[in-house]
């Protein structure tokens, strides 16, 4: 078999396998979020599966996790147009966030999962008017295994699965 479809093979076999067990077992543990993992993976994936940047992805995600809660709770103290709220609250977080992760802090804060992280946030949270529960928490977990079970999981899955086919 050549290295293409070894690859493309065993990818396909990790990203069938090691997702959906997520997917069914996530509401098991109270998270209600559990596709979220799924969106992160993507951001792991994008930045070229580098298992060194696993923890400055996890920063990000859980930097744009509580930048969510903070704008939503930022919107909803300051009583202007639903939009002018929205698009302070975007414009003020945003340029923030790229300034912080531009600094020193580059080292150890990965902007895109920030960013994402943030939106992902926002999009699950924003419709429950203030009445967050667990949610915040359950879409950092979700985050989190996007990253470690679903990105670098499937990325040792899949490099197992070559070793033990090539020998």
């Amino acid at each position: 078999m050549n290295e293409r479809k070894l690859n493309v093979l065993t990818l396909a076999l990790g990203i069938a396998l090691l997702p959906p067990i997520w997917a069914v077992i996530s509401p098991y543990f109270g998270i209600t979020t559990g596709s979220v993992a799924l969106i992160c993976a993507g951001i792991f994936v994008a930045n070229g599966n580098k298992v060194e940047d696993e923890v400055k992805i996890s920063i990000g995600f859980f930097l744009g996790d509580l930048w969510g809660c903070i704008g939503l709770k930022a919107m909803d103290m300051v009583k202007l147009n639903e939009n002018i709220e929205l698009f302070c609250a975007l414009f003020i977080l945003g340029g923030l966030a790229v300034i912080i992760a531009s600094t020193k802090l580059e080292k150890i804060i990965f902007l895109p999962a920030w960013l994402a992280g943030w939106a992902i946030t926002l999009l699950i949270m924003a419709p429950l008017n203030m009445n967050w529960g667990t949610l915040p928490v359950q879409i950092l977990i979700s985050m989190l295994m996007g990253v470690w079970y679903v990105g670098v999981g499937v990325l040792k899955f899949q490099n197992f699965l070559i070793a033990l086919i090539k020998k």
